[in-house]
């Protein structure tokens, strides 16, 4: 899967899926959610766009998996052919959530922040990070990247993936001096401090860990908010704990953004925040494009039925 996605591809095909979410073009209804007491819990996600195949996720959150040495986010892809409805792919899912999540708040990062952004921190040094730290520099010429962890040897194992990445244990610090910021952990408190964030910051969270999580309160109620779609503001499964009790009208899509409906950064001074809660669409996207580029390359094996 990870051999058939462009991505840069992935990126432009994210904003365009905003687009048809906003425009009404795709179908991807709420997604229900199965419960294993003491375990974790199994979402399945379907979406469909015409012109592309329709495409059900399964997606299995089991955090006891990081002990055990598995992700904690395990998932599996179905494609079926809109025509006939007959299974046309069966692909793993594990990577393309992780990816298509950090691709979306990258993509915020693309439409939001300063087109001057030179420094970035991500904190967080697991999948998210690691993700987030290969589609940064797709986006914005920086200089140096931070990265943060809880343990100081897991940042600097990520850093040393990149030469501008660069791991430090002051989070203050490097927050304090970014263009944009990336929390992307699995902290059931926030960490960071608003007040740390400096004027003309993008910020972005894709942590998801209720009731309360990564993303300080105060952040999103106080500075323009960013979301997929307005159901971020639902209670969760299906939205953010940090939005809960907020407004759905204080928040704007990234659909509406691309589309020039509601205007994007308003000023160079101006914090901006993004929210990610994963939609299926971005399932849709990053498993049409695999799916594609494996039929023109001759990838994958050929089931009988």
């Amino acid at each position: 899967v990870e051999k058939h996605l462009d991505l840069r591809e992935l990126l432009d095909g994210l904003e365009d899926g905003f687009r048809g979410l906003e425009l009404g073009e795709i179908q991807s209804p709420p997604r229900p959610k199965l419960s294993v007491s003491g375990k974790g819990f199994s979402l399945a996600m379907p979406a469909w766009r015409p012109g592309m195949q329709i495409t059900v996720k399964i997606v299995n959150v089991f955090d006891g998996n990081l002990d055990v040495g598995l992700p904690n986010h395990l998932a599996l892809i179905n494609l079926f052919d809109p025509d006939t409805g007959a299974v046309s792919c069966v692909m793993d899912g594990t990577y393309i959530t992780g990816i298509r999540t950090a691709a979306a708040a990258v993509l915020s990062a693309r439409m939001l922040s300063r087109s001057e952004s030179r420094i970035a921190t991500v904190i967080g040094a697991g999948v998210q990070g690691r993700e987030h730290l290969r589609l940064l520099p797709l986006i914005r010429e920086l200089q140096h990247l931070n990265v943060c962890s809880l343990r100081l040897d897991d940042a600097q194992k990520l850093a040393a993936r990149s030469e501008i990445a660069r791991a430090t244990t002051d989070v203050e610090a490097a927050v304090r001096e970014s263009d944009i910021v990336c929390l992307a952990t699995h902290s059931l408190t926030p960490v960071i401090k608003a007040e740390w964030i400096k004027p003309g910051t993008h910020v972005s969270s894709v942590g998801y860990r209720p009731p309360n999580g990564e993303l300080p309160k105060d952040l999103a109620r106080e500075h323009r908010l960013f979301v997929e779609t307005l159901d971020a503001f639902q209670p969760v499964p299906v939205g953010c704990g940090e939005l809960a009790g907020l407004d759905a009208s204080t928040g704007t899509t990234l659909g509406a953004v691309a589309l020039g409906r509601k205007p994007g950064r308003l000023s160079d001074v101006e914090i901006t925040v993004y929210k990610a809660m994963g939609v299926a669409m971005e399932d849709m996207v990053a498993a049409n494009l695999a799916y594609q580029r494996a039929k023109r390359a001759g990838g994958g094996d050929v089931m009988a039925w």
